[in-house]
């Protein structure tokens, strides 16, 4: 475990998968970040996949691969590449397991950053290979609802700030796994750009948002002064979610650069939806920020 901190922060990074488990508000004592039973993980990493992929399997040059959901990275061990008192940046280099899911040279390196306004992520992905590499990449961190303990899952606002139009989610069917049908709905329970938790809205899975050019999402209650926005103008889709069969006390914000694929049979990476494309000995920078307060 990996620990960076300032005046105002402190994290842990757990280099298994390259997980933040911990983000404390130093001066009120709190966790911003999810720590329950009822879902074991913190703020995964998604690489080089987003969501399930049919038969659990994907089609490139013409031969089908395996594929975990949400890629293999979350079972990946990262290597220390540079920690300083408030930056830690953590790297995978491709080897001989993820080549049988993944057959690229490719690296990634996650960059924590403390600031004195909350934590930046810096994402760089390397293709060594000599092919254009598909990929798809998303960051998955589950956040205490209520924040600090005040309020309940339901006196919690979201709002997105970009789109003008009423927010849409891909419609999800469940077998039992979730996957997108290719069509979109309304969000429920939400105004404009602002929607409103309840865990009824959440009962048929994620929801992915899919109007174009959201650039932050702010999560905040009346009852506290206490909030979190993520700004996320380097990703093209957010998803959000918290467990739909139990009540649990966490919503996950996700980044996405990528979509998880369409009920059907395995797709070919070269022409899915979403998917990113590096050139041959290339690399591209992906940053988020969660600004806290």
């Amino acid at each position: 475990m990996q620990i960076i901190e300032n005046k105002e922060f402190r994290a842990e990074i757990d280099e298994h998968g390259a997980q933040l488990t911990h983000l404390i508000n130093k001066a009120a004592g709190f966790d911003y970040i999810w720590n329950g039973k009822e879902w074991g993980k913190h703020a995964p990493v998604l690489f080089p996949a987003i969501g399930r992929s049919n038969n659990d399997e994907y089609v490139l040059n013409g031969q089908t691969y395996s594929m975990p959901q949400h890629g293999f990275v979350s079972d990946e061990d990262f290597t220390v590449v540079n920690h300083e008192r408030n930056i830690l940046t953590l790297g995978l280099r491709a080897n001989d397991k993820t080549k049988e899911m993944y057959p690229f040279d490719f690296e990634l390196k996650i960059t924590f950053t403390l600031l004195s306004t909350g934590l930046s992520l810096s994402f760089d992905v390397n293709n060594h290979s000599d092919a254009i590499m598909p990929f798809s990449l998303g960051s998955h961190p589950a956040f205490n609802v209520p924040i600090n303990g005040v309020g309940k899952f339901d006196n919690y606002r979201v709002e997105f700030s970009g789109p003008e139009d009423a927010l849409n989610v891909a419609e999800i069917v469940k077998t039992p796994a979730p996957y997108r049908t290719g069509n979109q709905e309304q969000l429920t329970n939400s105004n404009g750009n602002l929607f409103e938790l309840n865990y009824e809205t959440f009962k048929p899975g994620l929801r992915i948002i899919t109007n174009p050019g959201v650039k932050s999402i702010r999560l905040f209650s009346p009852l506290t002064s206490h909030q979190i926005q993520l700004d996320i103008d380097q990703f093209n889709n957010v998803c959000l979610w918290t467990k739909e069969d139990e009540d649990c006390p966490f919503l996950c914000i996700e980044p996405f650069n990528g979509l998880p694929d369409i009920l059907g049979e395995p797709v070919d990476w070269m022409n899915k939806e979403g998917n990113l494309f590096l050139p041959p000995n290339s690399s591209q920078v992906y940053q988020y920020e969660m600004r806290l307060s």
